[in-house]
């Protein structure tokens, strides 16, 4: 059943559409994330322009996110001054990411950087988070103990504030550049930054898990709502009826996906987490270098006779 998208400006397979988003919101429902990483580059491969793709995932991060996050505060799962912090600079992020987006657009630049962003980033992060999952699970199996997280060179910086519910004593200065570096990531790439955030509170922050997954959620939140409305109003590019079809097959697919992730070891979760952004980034590395011609044109990528 083919369904005609008025931003994106093709016709595609909603069952597909509606595969694709219960797929992904399996793995947010067994990983605890936004699925941004994963659902951009599928809509891309299947011929949806990068720049309708990220604002269009935009607003399906954001209605994902709202649910948990409730979930979460009615649990007293978030630190309401964290993330206050974090918005501030996720608030900020956002916007000077949505300007670099319609930069790169108007230069003709905007589908090299988004690809680009995806390879370095991706295969970075799923790396460091696929060792450190395999490191995780042989420490399991021979029975040792896992190596005590001490203080670092974050933690002596000046202007420091109580977190409470977090019960941590940290400096506001590098909660609100973690902010910023998130929302600026998530304006111009798509995605919620849920897999990056988490492990930067957790081993650089050491804010405890019991409120770093809901006040995460609360950040992706506010950023990628914000992230929404400046791409509808600056560059026309969400397409609603689009975000609408991912939307019902990512609750669908998050029930089965949360049942699935409760039955599996944090070690496990993590390594096949880092084995998926790492597979998800090498994907899009040999469309760039094997295949450009199935993402760009030689006029998206700049090069001149």
């Amino acid at each position: 059943m083919q369904l005609y998208l008025p931003i994106a400006d093709l016709p595609v397979n909603v069952f597909l559409v509606l595969a694709m988003g219960a797929a992904v919101g399996f793995v947010s429902g067994m990983f605890g994330i936004g699925g941004g990483f994963l659902m951009t580059p599928l809509l891309i491969f299947i011929g949806i322009t990068p720049a309708v793709a990220v604002a269009s995932v935009a607003s399906h991060i954001a209605a994902s996110s709202f649910s948990g996050a409730l979930s979460y505060w009615r649990r007293r799962a978030i630190d309401p001054a964290l993330a206050s912090v974090l918005l501030c600079g996720g608030v900020t992020g956002t916007a000077m990411g949505v300007w670099t987006f319609t930069q790169l657009r108007a230069l003709g630049q905007l589908d090299l950087m988004i690809a680009l962003s995806y390879v370095v980033l991706l295969t970075t992060v799923g790396s460091l988070m696929f060792s450190e999952g395999l490191r995780a699970l042989m420490r399991t199996r021979r029975g040792a103990v896992p190596p005590r997280r001490s203080h670092n060179w974050i933690h002596g910086l000046p202007l420091k504030m109580r977190f409470k519910r977090s019960k941590i004593y940290l400096s506001v200065i590098p909660v609100v550049v973690v902010g910023i570096m998130i929302g600026f990531i998530g304006a111009i790439m798509g995605i919620g930054g849920g897999f990056i955030l988490v492990p930067i509170m957790i081993y650089l922050l050491r804010v405890p898990t019991s409120t770093v997954i809901g006040t995460s959620m609360v950040l992706t939140l506010v950023t990628m709502l914000f992230a929404t409305m400046l791409h509808a109003v600056t560059n026309h590019l969400v397409d609603a009826v689009l975000a609408l079809i991912l939307m019902v097959g990512g609750v669908t697919g998050a029930q089965f996906g949360v049942r699935a992730g409760q039955k599996i070891r944090g070690e496990q979760l993590r390594l096949l987490l880092g084995l998926l952004i790492l597979s998800v980034g090498i994907r899009f590395a040999v469309e760039l270098v094997i295949e450009p011609a199935d993402l760009f044109t030689i006029r998206e990528l700049g090069v001149t006779g």
